[in-house]
């Protein structure tokens, strides 16, 4: 059964059990950090998404949507686990901001207790074997992750996939899941579980993630733009908030107030983003005020602007201003 298969992998079911065992008996705490690593559009966000149980990385179909490392945790009986969703390692991206998210990337997997290698089921380039390599290079202990199983196409080329994948380095484990049926979740925590060091708590229990609500409105908006706008504007989008307040409402209560501005590096994306008598703008703000309500948990009022800041991509210090460097 694939979906236990680990030859080659440099573990067996017996080392899991007693580690989380160990665990949770409260013998031996766990905690500890794990990096998921891969080329972009491998899946990392919608995996750190499941283990979490709630949206904390932003999701489309476009490369390069993640750019920051953004740390989601995971509460289990004995151990905690920090997943640190991280830019897509990728090659030919010559700006700054490109630069910039990889080594986000690079530093991530250095810093890491342990590596989770996201490959897609069934697919293996040269992306993924350069991103294979700074692994090797960080010396870091690795469990690989094949992702997508359930759109595997035919099913019967996985286990040889999984065989293949094994041979290329040596592996902890090799977890075959499916993030957004929540399949074989529980396996890979088990394994990363037996990785981590012994440590008390490196996160209050409550916490989901270490990004400030700011943060996750910026990304909100930002995703519902890159839905919204395809290759339009390929990536040079940001988002900023300007000014975050509580205000009375004259119904009674309290809503959120929110400023945010939409930058573009260039004055011809502007129409573009704004759409034809601001209906684009209009359908950004509305899809991304229902998600900000439910992140929230209470009403907002949500204004947005396109402002242009031109190269932003390629100013180190328009970077350091909207978090990038």
């Amino acid at each position: 059964d694939p979906a236990t298969d680990r030859r080659g992998a440099g573990m067996n079911e017996t080392t899991v059990e007693t580690a989380v065992e160990a665990a949770v008996d409260g013998a031996h705490f766990r905690a500890g950090f794990a990096a998921l690593g891969g080329r972009p559009n491998v899946g990392k966000s919608t995996l750190l998404n499941a283990l979490v149980g709630e949206k904390i990385s932003i999701v489309t179909p476009r490369p390069q949507t993640t750019r920051h490392r953004i740390t989601g945790l995971v509460n289990r009986p004995g151990v905690q686990l920090a997943f640190v969703d991280t830019p897509g390692l990728h090659d030919g991206g010559k700006r700054a901001l490109n630069r910039a998210m990889n080594r986000a990337a690079a530093g991530a997997l250095i810093d890491a207790d342990v590596v989770v290698f996201v490959v897609e089921a069934l697919r293996w380039g040269p992306e993924d074997e350069a991103v294979m390599q700074r692994i090797r290079d960080s010396g870091r202990p690795a469990i690989a992750v094949v992702s997508k199983v359930d759109t595997a196409r035919p099913r019967e080329r996985l286990l040889p996939f999984i065989e293949a994948l094994a041979a290329r380095h040596a592996f902890r484990a090799i977890v075959p899941v499916s993030a957004t049926r929540r399949d074989n979740l529980e396996p890979l925590i088990s394994a990363i579980t037996a990785e981590l060091p012994e440590s008390p708590q490196l996160f209050d229990e409550q916490d989901r993630t270490d990004r400030d609500l700011r943060f996750r409105i910026t990304e909100i908006i930002r995703e519902k733009l890159t839905l919204e706008l395809n290759q339009e504007v390929p990536y040079g989008i940001a988002v900023e908030i300007e000014k975050m307040a509580e205000e009375p409402m004259d119904s009674g209560g309290t809503r959120q107030l929110i400023h945010a501005v939409i930058w573009v590096d260039r004055e011809g994306q502007k129409p573009i983003v704004i759409g034809a008598r601001g209906e684009r703008l209009k359908r950004v703000g509305s899809s991304a005020r229902r998600d900000i309500i439910a992140l929230l948990g209470q009403r907002c009022h949500l204004e947005l602007w396109v402002k242009v800041r031109e190269n932003w991509a390629d100013n180190a210090q328009a970077l350091r201003s909207l978090g990038l460097e």
